[in-house]
């Protein structure tokens, strides 16, 4: 297999502070950094959440325009994908940054349980941040916390909800919904190209120290791969990941060992389907 793996990077999210690893970026200034130190070691999309000073989450346009300023100028061509989701804000908020035209953002089309709360994806705000991303050409991509949630993806996009081949990242090892499991795992995979054609693009996210078995079952299976502070900052039991970069190059690693190139984000933008990057160079 010698198809180009996409390496997402998830920066920063809603939970993991500095206590927890002094390396997750707060600050658009640290986000920006951060990013581009994972863009340099080989990440081709950027998954962005913005905080407050106080490190609490934020759905703040303004924070999301400057961040979005911020990687534009110093990782020009890199995909940038805003998150929806529902810790960062609650109903429309969550899409309050769509009208910015991210080349991305998250779509997470049903509920589920999280460590301590349900996760809310009520179907009138589903299909209410499917039409803003349509209006704004934001591709969505599907964050499959379920097997319905492929099945709704599927669904929407018969619909003309979704514009092109949905991408689906499945979101395997958070407590109280899915876990890393291989099985269903390898039925993800299957339920993809069954619905969407053997060549459609799919992604797997691991949660904590599920990220790199993840990473790993993704790669190995022609699929691509997140990684980064949002979801784990560890790079074992022992040893705090130092950076956003160190857990993209890990993940590189990983591509190499089952000779898989890195996709450069010319490469990236090619096989999501997006259009060419905001600076004018060609995709």
């Amino acid at each position: 297999m010698t198809s180009p793996c996409v390496i997402c990077v998830a920066i920063t999210g809603s939970l993991p502070t500095k206590a927890n690893n002094p390396a997750v970026p707060i600050s658009v200034a640290e986000q920006v950094e951060s990013t581009h130190e994972a863009f340099e070691a080989g990440a081709s999309i950027l998954h962005a959440h913005v905080r407050n000073d106080d490190q609490t989450p934020s759905s703040d346009p303004e924070k999301f325009a400057r961040l979005k300023e911020g990687v534009e100028a110093h990782c020009p061509g890199m995909i940038i994908q805003f998150s929806t989701g529902g810790r960062s804000g609650a109903g429309k908020a969550r899409g309050g940054m769509l009208p910015l035209r991210p080349d991305m953002a998250s779509l997470s089309v049903g509920s589920n349980n999280f460590p301590t709360r349900v996760y809310e994806n009520p179907p009138d705000l589903v299909d209410w941040l499917a039409a803003e991303m349509l209006a704004h050409g934001v591709k969505p991509e599907i964050e499959a916390f379920d097997l319905s949630h492929i099945l709704k993806a599927k669904e929407m996009s018969d619909r003309g909800q979704l514009a092109g081949t949905p991408y689906v990242q499945f979101v395997m090892g958070v407590k109280n919904a899915m876990p890393a499991d291989r099985d269903v795992f390898d039925y993800y995979v299957h339920t993809v190209r069954r619905l969407f054609g053997p060549d459609a693009p799919w992604c797997a996210a691991g949660i904590g120290a599920s990220q790199i078995v993840l990473n790993d079952w993704a790669i190995a299976a022609g699929g691509h791969a997140r990684t980064g502070l949002e979801d784990n900052v560890r790079l074992d039991r022992d040893r705090l990941a130092s950076s956003n970069a160190a857990l993209v190059r890990r993940t590189a690693e990983i591509c190499e060992r089952y000779a898989r190139p890195v996709a450069t984000w010319q490469q990236a933008r090619r096989i999501l389907g997006l259009r060419s990057a905001a600076h004018g160079q060609g995709a």
